[in-house]
């Protein structure tokens, strides 16, 4: 797999390890530099569909959201996976609970939705959000996405490129 990551003014997002995913499947580091509220419920969930799968382009595999200055582990984001034959890539997010409300979350899916586009392969994205999670939808409207659709639990958006 090869090896990258993606900086912003504050940010590292960088792909999973097989070792780092192991330790976010269990929840418990085996060295500091976790936020107290990493990993959430979702962010053991990914990891341990990466255990199962491991992507073969990191770019469309989970990334740890990390703060540039300290290396602090605070959340996780990913495509879901390499685009279909229609350019279309699902993601999501998540930051630990100390984390949200300074705009982590909006600054790492701006980047991520940066480098997908990069690769011509991409031409749109898809994301989903529950009703009550106002914060997410902000975040995802500061990005650039659109809500495109509602049902009875989600609410969906959408960025083309």
């Amino acid at each position: 797999m090869t090896s990258f990551s993606m900086e912003t003014a504050r940010l590292r997002l960088r792909p999973y390890t097989h070792e780092a995913a192991e330790q976010v499947a269990e929840g418990t580091p085996r060295c500091s530099g976790w936020s107290p509220g990493y990993p959430r419920a979702d962010d053991r969930d990914v990891a341990r569909l990466f255990l199962a799968s491991p992507p073969v382009e990191p770019l469309f595999g989970p990334l740890q959201i990390l703060l540039a200055d300290d290396e602090m582990v605070i959340g996780g984001i990913g495509f879901f996976g390499p685009p279909d034959e229609t350019g279309t890539v699902g993601l999501g997010y998540g930051v630990a609970p100390e984390a949200e409300g300074r705009g982590y979350a909006t600054e790492a899916l701006r980047a991520l939705l940066h480098h997908g586009f990069a690769d011509a392969r991409v031409r749109r994205v898809l994301a989903d959000t529950a009703h009550d999670n106002v914060a997410s939808q902000r975040v995802l409207e500061k990005a650039g996405l659109r809500r495109i659709s509602s049902d009875e639990n989600l609410h969906y958006y959408t960025f083309e490129g």
